[in-house]
């Protein structure tokens, strides 16, 4: 098989986009000259646009699911066929969305089939989902199903020297010229899901951002979305000064730009996490409610820290424990601080 045009499938949501990059990584190698698009939503596309792998964007509009409607369906089954694709590549485990890529009458299609969701697939990935595996590596599967080598490929998103340099500009301006740790208590909120309780507590996050400032001599820098504002605040209140905060205001580039550079970047089992990771950056990712064997960031430079708790088998698709609680059940600050302080000094 030698495809000329490649459909890649996954609209939703930050965090499970960036994971799939380390699908697109294998299909570029596999096919390094044919056309590669990603149909993705437009609360996602920012994510992964220009991304030097990709050629296009296929926008699948706001909604999690685009094809959850009659009328969802029937524009996404439209945008595939104009598209004129020989491939089609779809993480997805919706069985709407196989019914939608076995109505483009793209040739080959290749998918996940889990309880026999991807009958619209004419290469099926099998997968279990009572058994706990990386979200990365599940889309892996796909790819691998078609023959394809996975090895060695891993979420990435590249960083530009144009984010690196508008980055440096708002440092500047900002005063920044120290060492800088990036702090993001956010998280747990998209148009597929709200699952508040992944976030980190602000006080805990705080402390432990007092004690590596201490340590390093590192400037904190806090960062989120334009909703944000009011749960950074309450992180920066307890973060010991001087320090910025970045609500709303940088790209995608940017934040990876930042991250890159910093010491370290801490967050949440969140998109922007995974984004961080991706960029290259030294990661550490808080994980409370989810699984690291699911949601764990899948890049080199990265550290998960999870106390073991009992979190449900089939991931977050199974929601949050009602009675989960950080104080209990989550890492301590002192265990958090011990690991971050052994990642970064290997």
């Amino acid at each position: 098989m030698n495809p000329q045009r490649i459909i890649l499938i996954l609209p939703c949501c930050i965090g499970d986009v960036v994971l799939g990059t380390a699908a697109l990584a294998a299909l570029r190698r596999a096919y390094p000259a044919a056309l590669i698009d990603w149909a993705v939503g437009s609360w996602s596309r920012a994510a992964i646009e220009g991304h030097p792998a990709l050629n296009g964007i296929l926008d699948t509009g706001a909604d999690a699911n685009p094809v959850k409607t009659r009328a969802g369906m029937a524009r996404f089954v439209r945008q595939l066929r104009a598209g004129n694709y020989d491939l089609a590549v779809s993480l997805s485990r919706s069985p709407l969305m196989s019914l939608a890529v076995l109505l483009s009458r793209i040739p080959v299609r290749a998918g996940l089939n889990s309880g026999g969701r991807g009958f619209g697939y004419t290469v099926r990935a099998k997968i279990d989902p009572n058994v706990p595996r990386h979200e990365a590596e599940i889309y892996l599967d796909v790819v691998h199903a078609l023959g394809i080598d996975t090895t060695d490929c891993h979420a990435n998103v590249p960083v530009t020297e144009a984010d690196y340099g508008a980055m440096c500009d708002r440092l500047a301006i900002s005063g920044i010229f120290a060492p800088h740790i990036v702090i993001n208590p956010a998280g747990g909120r998209n148009p597929g899901m709200v699952m508040d309780a992944k976030r980190y507590p602000p006080d805990k996050l705080a402390a432990l951002t007092n004690r590596l400032v201490a340590e390093f001599g590192a400037y904190p820098i806090l960062i989120g979305g334009k909703d944000d504002a009011a749960l950074i605040d309450a992180v920066r209140r307890k973060v010991k000064p001087p320090n910025v905060t970045f609500a709303g205001a940088l790209t995608f580039g940017e934040i990876g730009a930042l991250a890159a550079d910093a010491l370290v970047y801490i967050g949440n089992d969140t998109g922007l996490t995974h984004y961080a990771a991706a960029s290259g950056a030294r990661t550490v990712m808080i994980m409370g409610p989810t699984d690291p064997r699911r949601y764990a960031p899948f890049a080199p430079n990265a550290l998960a820290l999870w106390k073991t708790a009992d979190v449900p088998a089939r991931g977050v698709a199974a929601g949050v424990r009602a009675d989960w609680d950080w104080s209990r059940d989550g890492i301590g600050v002192e265990d958090a601080l011990t690991q971050i302080m052994a990642f970064l000094r290997r």
